[in-house]
């Protein structure tokens, strides 16, 4: 099972994380749980418009390259274009966790190393994974997203 977070903020920001899903779906593997969609404050760099997340649990038969190596397609093919850390985008797609799995390499951390400073993610993933252990940190979800000290407004959409 892995773990990825959607976001966007240009366009129309629910029809692209919809169409994410879909394609996620299609090349990824299975979409098994999706969270409720959260408007979120940007994070990072705060001067840009607010961005819709959404947490995925999907199953995949993809080695964590494989999938990186798809998310980033779905990106391209979506309008991604990266110009800015933090920066603005029509869709921003990033693994969270893979199962257990520890992993560093120049192109992908896993876990996340941020997941647990960040609200926008914390909150979706709780809605689906609230018992979810981090492998390193050795905490569930809803123990990180008490702990975090992130103030960045995250509101239901639906």
């Amino acid at each position: 099972m892995i773990y990825i977070l959607l976001g966007a903020n240009l366009g129309n920001r629910v029809q692209t994380l919809n169409r994410a899903v879909d394609l996620i779906s299609e090349r990824v593997g299975p979409v098994l749980h999706g969270s409720s969609f959260y408007e979120t404050a940007p994070w990072g760099v705060t001067d840009q418009p607010a961005y819709v997340n959404q947490v995925l649990a999907v199953e995949t038969t993809f080695l964590p390259e494989e999938v990186l190596i798809q998310t980033q397609g779905i990106e391209q093919e979506l309008g991604r274009v990266r110009l800015e850390k933090w920066g603005a985008r029509v869709i921003d797609i990033d693994i969270l966790f893979y199962d257990q799995l520890m992993l560093r390499t120049d192109a992908l951390t896993i876990p996340h190393p941020l997941l647990h400073q960040r609200r926008f993610t914390l909150v979706p993933l709780a809605e689906i994974a609230p018992d979810f252990v981090h492998p390193i940190l050795q905490k569930t979800t809803l123990e990180l997203l008490a702990d975090c000290e992130d103030e960045g407004e995250v509101m239901l959409v639906y």
